[in-house]
């Protein structure tokens, strides 16, 4: 049954390609959405919960209740005897059976610029070589060339700290993630106008032109823009030939209700939240059904503030403000994958460029620390349950049993989606580059 929908939805691109745009796939698309969530030879997908400006993990993932840097917060039970975590993450907390905190980060990277790329790559940003980010990398090594939407979609990025963080470098424009509600500036407001933020602009045709003169249209200009890359072989034609036939492949499907939210219960999308971050993890389960291999969801953005995490000032006031975003979007969307037999086959990473410092600052804030802080790892190839790590008591350093790198977590990921992270692709510069470093250690412990 996998390889027969697989065979019908190559076909139906070859027809699409050839311009019969009057195909029908809406009931196909559905049809392969239930099955391939079913099947156990389902592709893996990989969803990056990305918390732009560092979020604090002593006040979501590792309190230190009673200690003078504990601050405020109550710990809180999870499903999971023995696990406790921020009384603002309620409904994560009911999910943690499906969950592995790693307490154990040290990435010794405390600016946003490189440890955004960092965190994103694997590898700092130094040299000639146009290192890609990691969900380029997903995409080339699980993604299909023959999928009507992108294998890697990202979802209201904020790119000013680090572009590079978000481009398929050396890999080529084929990899580079489609873009939705991106954040621009540090005036808009990162939670609001979701509806029309998550849309991909300009997916149908003028209402004034017909389906032939479209067509024809079309024909013309995929004519005139492959012959200008065959006579100019630059990553900047590429890039715009891939980007035009990518929009064109999308407006000739019916792929494109992928971003249509309002195919959703209202009920539904209010327990995710009405809010960019919240429908746009909605958004990522949609894209997970559909077959697509990687996508980020950004929370960065409060009150024309796309970096809230960044909390050097009034850090608890601002984290909670978060968290009660984060914790019924993340909580739904493990639960809504779960009860469509996704989860099992999608890898949810939580992590931000790095952590916050235990000290509490002058401005009721905790400022860049990268020594010892926290990411999450769930679903898909996760033994969840359980924690990996120690930090002393004051959380400063990481105790038990040894520091995990940011090479390492990529390589725990490959694992995870099934993926070798000693894998290599040819450089820029003509090299061949591991997907993640040799000397990274995947983290066995937490690996199902």
């Amino acid at each position: 049954m996998f390889d027969s929908l697989r065979l019908s939805r190559r076909e139906a691109l070859k027809l699409s390609t050839a311009g019969v745009v009057g195909f029908s796939m809406s009931g196909w698309l559905a049809a392969l959405a239930e099955s391939s969530a079913n099947n156990p030879q389902r592709r893996r997908s990989c969803i990056l919960l990305w918390m732009n400006g560092g979020p604090s993990q002593m006040d979501t993932f590792d309190l230190k209740p009673g200690h003078v840097n504990g601050g405020p917060y109550q710990e809180i039970q999870t499903n999971v005897p023995g696990i406790r975590i921020s009384e603002h993450l309620p409904h994560v907390a009911r999910n943690m059976d499906k969950m592995a905190i790693i307490r154990a980060m040290n990435t010794r990277e405390g600016d946003h610029g490189r440890g955004t790329f960092y965190m994103h790559s694997g590898y700092l940003p130094q040299g000639p070589i146009q290192y890609p980010t990691f969900g380029s990398l997903v995409a080339k090594e699980i993604g299909a060339s023959d999928l009507p939407l992108p294998n890697f979609v990202s979802i209201a990025p904020y790119r000013l700290f680090s572009p590079a963080a978000y481009s398929s470098g050396f890999l080529g424009p084929q990899y580079a993630p489609l873009m939705v509600g991106e954040v621009t500036n540090f005036n808009q407001q990162g939670q609001g106008g979701y509806d029309q933020a998550l849309q991909v602009q300009d997916l149908r045709q003028p209402d004034d032109i017909t389906a032939s003169q479209f067509d024809e249209r079309v024909n013309i200009l995929q004519e005139m823009e492959r012959d200008f890359a065959t006579r100019h072989p630059t990553v900047a034609a590429r890039s715009h030939l891939t980007a035009y036939e990518r929009a064109v492949r999308l407006m000739r499907t019916s792929a494109r209700t992928a971003f249509d939210l309002s195919e959703e219960p209202a009920q539904l999308r209010d327990a995710y939240g009405r809010n960019i971050f919240g429908q746009g993890c909605l958004l990522a389960r949609r894209l997970v059904e559909r077959g697509v291999p990687f996508i980020e969801v950004t929370l960065g953005g409060l009150q024309n503030n796309p970096i809230a995490w960044d909390t050097h000032q009034q850090n608890f006031q601002n984290v909670q403000r978060l968290s009660e975003i984060l914790d019924p979007a993340w909580g739904t969307l493990m639960e809504d994958l779960r009860d469509r037999g996704l989860l099992e086959s999608t890898l949810i990473v939580w992590m931000g460029e790095f952590g916050r410092t235990p000290r509490i600052n002058p401005q009721v804030g905790r400022d860049h620390y990268p020594n010892a802080w926290t990411t999450v790892l769930a679903g898909g190839g996760i033994r969840g349950g359980q924690i990996y790590g120690r930090t002393s008591a004051d959380g400063t350093t990481v105790e038990d049993p040894r520091q995990v790198s940011v090479p390492d977590l990529l390589a725990t990921a490959c694992k995870a989606l099934g993926i070798d992270p000693t894998e290599t692709n040819m450089s820029n510069v003509g090299r061949p580059i591991p997907i993640t470093d040799r000397m990274a250690r995947p983290i066995d412990e937490i690996l199902a």
